[in-house]
């Protein structure tokens, strides 16, 4: 048994995206906006404010799922890639990391008209890959903080 958690946390984040990837672009039945027409948003904060000002008619169920959906989505992103090395990623560079895998979904859907391409999505992606490293900051401070406490 392989006693290295980076290895672990590789196969972790692997079958993590292996998921997420899946329900982007293979699961009909999360997609929303499925017709005809392809439709795009390249103004931020537009479907982002549609949802919240007509969240009565929308439905609390969809809005949940379309705005902390796509925060909680990226969340394992943020948490997992710092781990995954010898040394830890910054809060920057998951940021940006984020930002460029959301950025590349987001174009992937564009060009291949499954999903919807939306500005709103790679903000809120980015946000829970921030979260998600927050996450993974706090877990490690207080693994720092116990294993302080064990040596007293």
């Amino acid at each position: 048994m392989n006693k290295n958690p980076t290895v672990w946390y590789r196969i972790w984040f692997v079958l993590y995206l292996s998921i997420l990837i899946y329900f982007l672009f293979f699961a009909e039945g999360f997609r929303e906006n499925v017709t005809q027409t392809y439709h795009y948003n390249l103004i931020p904060f537009t479907e982002i404010r549609r949802y919240i000002v007509y969240h009565k008619q929308i439905g609390m169920t969809r809005v949940l799922i379309n705005l902390l959906g796509n925060i909680v989505a990226f969340m394992p992103f943020g948490y997992i890639l710092p781990c995954m090395g010898k040394r830890p990623l910054s809060f920057w560079a998951v940021t940006l990391l984020s930002l460029d895998f959301s950025i590349a979904v987001e174009l992937v859907q564009l060009f291949t008209r499954v999903g919807c391409c939306d500005v709103d999505d790679v903000l809120l992606n980015t946000v829970g890959g921030m979260l998600g490293y927050l996450c993974y900051w706090l877990w490690k401070g207080r693994q720092t903080n116990e294993s302080k406490t064990e040596k007293i």
